[in-house]
């Protein structure tokens, strides 16, 4: 055949600088800060309180003073020392006021505020999250916070002009973030209706549109829609006030990466890149802004190239977010979202074991490989076996996929004898280790055709002890298939061209096999380029420190 076959795979690291905005608890040196410690030198236990009595509720001083500091900073629109109370000293408080119990009512603080309503919303998002984090969520409490997000976002899109109001990146990312969270929580609340009463039965039939598939999707699509992030990011200007808000636009960006997330938990993973096909996730861009959203994007886009079996694909997005991870670890540990981080990082590496174990590769960062196996060598190893062990995909499967739900709520009055509330998950198992499975003898003909550049194909058969020539040219044809996918050039994140993919291509002339020449010509000026930025980046910070 005249098709010029190379297994050579290129990976250019993407090595974005690191800038001080972008990292978590950035700080400014004119910035002021609320003091917890200053404001309660002497806190004693936290105020027993009966949530039921608004009349009666008291509260800390230092809560009185904290509320009043937090809406006044909100209201001169001082995002950076917001960003301070948001992620400092609203967390020191609760650890200290209520690690086990919720913050106070709204309607308690709404006379410190002057009945503020911007800034109850807002105090009512931190609230119903606090809830969810530390606590367990009763139904009304999930209703009341659905009710709130649907108010913020009215809010924010029922105007003809940009409202004035300020808020860190940081905070506008975890509003999509948990709205995401808490739909999903949702939807597994109500899939599991044998532990449901009779009351709570009755108060999910009558609230059908609380945490509904479609309002979700419909407030996600009108944030991108209002802010027009989709235009501007084009490159072109958009004809509307809203586009020179940075509300506006980093709440519509958010939204973006929320839809990817959306579609992934529904698994229509075609439609998740589309969704971000106006992301260009080879260059530095507005989701470098909070390490989460970073994070986030790339484990959802490199979880819908691995389901559709792009695997070249999701190794580079994997490894290049687990190297900007390893890179920027010292600052993630002063994050409030360390242990979030630290999950997201353990899970990327299952993921990465996994497509590799799929799709062997030559050129992957060694310091990679080598917490690869420190991580996961023994699941790899039984992955990779020729008696490739399916149960160790199950594992790293169900440690590192997202949490999948199904759209719409059970029947009720009338539960199927089959009924499973984790339905969605299992179907996804399913398709996955059906798509393992179909791989099965692959490792074994691989390992035999790198020991060749011709072999017959009777002999190849006979070394893999199959009896029947025709079900063995099948195998080479499974093989072949699987080892050509789409693979990413550039562009947006769903294009790409077709190409091999796998460490050992072969073709077949009549009953001969002949293997392509797989050795690796190691660029060692890549290698040098690489250590020479380490030792400058190691260099500047030792001069900064100094």
């Amino acid at each position: 055949p005249s098709e010029r076959m190379s297994s050579e795979l290129v990976y250019e690291e993407v090595e974005d600088g690191i800038e001080v905005d972008d990292l978590p608890n950035f700080r400014f040196e004119n910035a002021t800060q609320f003091d917890v410690d200053a404001a309660a030198p002497s806190a004693g236990p936290p105020v027993e309180n009966d949530p039921e009595d608004i009349s009666r509720y008291e509260l800390p001083d230092v809560i009185r003073l904290f509320v009043v500091y937090f809406q006044k900073m909100l209201r001169d629109r001082n995002v950076y020392e917001v960003h301070s109370i948001y992620e400092n000293s609203f967390n020191k408080l609760t650890d200290r006021y209520y690690k086990l119990s919720p913050w106070p009512p709204a309607e308690a603080i709404a006379p410190l505020v002057d009945n503020d309503q911007q800034f109850l919303l807002l105090y009512k998002e931190l609230y119903y999250r606090h809830i969810y984090s530390k606590l367990q969520p009763t139904l009304e409490q999930r209703v009341e916070s659905w009710a709130n997000y649907c108010d913020i976002f009215n809010l924010l899109l029922t105007v003809d002009e940009p409202i004035e109001m300020e808020l860190p990146n940081q905070w506008l990312w975890d509003m999509i973030d948990e709205f995401i969270y808490q739909f999903q929580a949702f939807c597994q609340f109500r899939q599991r209706v044998k532990s449901k009463t009779e009351d709570e039965i009755r108060v999910l039939k009558e609230a059908s549109q609380v945490w509904s598939v479609h309002k979700v999707m419909y407030y996600l699509h009108a944030l991108v829609d209002k802010s027009c992030i989709e235009v501007q990011l084009s490159g072109d200007k958009a004809d509307s006030p809203f586009a020179d808000s940075a509300l506006y636009k980093m709440i519509g960006y958010f939204s973006l990466i929320g839809l990817l997330r959306m579609h992934c938990l529904l698994a229509d993973y075609r439609l998740a890149l589309l969704t971000v096909s106006k992301i260009d996730l080879a260059k530095k861009g507005l989701f470098t802004r909070v390490t989460a959203c970073h994070i986030s994007t790339f484990y959802y886009v490199g979880w819908a190239y691995l389901m559709m079996r792009r695997y070249v694909d999701a190794i580079k997005t994997f490894s290049n977010i687990l190297f900007y991870i390893g890179r920027t670890k010292q600052y993630h540990t002063r994050s409030y979202q360390y242990d979030v981080i630290l999950k997201k990082n353990e899970q990327m590496y299952a993921l990465l074991a996994v497509a590799l174990s799929l799709c062997p590769q030559q050129q992957v960062d060694d310091n990679l490989i080598a917490s690869l196996r420190e991580k996961f060598g023994d699941r790899m190893l039984r992955m990779q076996s020729n008696d490739v062990d399916l149960a160790a995909y199950e594992e790293l499967f169900a440690f590192a996929c997202p949490k999948f739900v199904s759209p719409s709520p059970p029947n009720y009055d009338d539960l199927p004898p089959s009924y499973n509330p984790q339905e969605a998950y299992r179907l996804q198992l399913k398709l996955f280790l059906n798509e393992v499975h179909q791989q099965k003898v692959l490792p074994t003909i691989r390992s035999f055709l790198k020991l060749y550049t011709t072999i017959g194909i009777p002999k190849l058969a006979e070394l893999l002890e199959e009896g029947d020539e025709g079900t063995f040219r099948e195998h080479l044809q499974c093989l072949k298939h699987k080892t050509h996918s789409l693979v990413w050039t550039g562009g947006p994140p769903i294009g790409g061209h077709i190409a091999s993919c796998t460490d050992v291509d072969f073709y077949v002339d009549n009953d001969m096999a002949h293997v392509a020449d797989s050795n690796l010509t190691r660029r060692h000026s890549d290698y040098f380029v690489k250590q020479i930025n380490k030792l400058e980046e190691i260099i500047c910070n030792i001069k900064g420190n100094a």
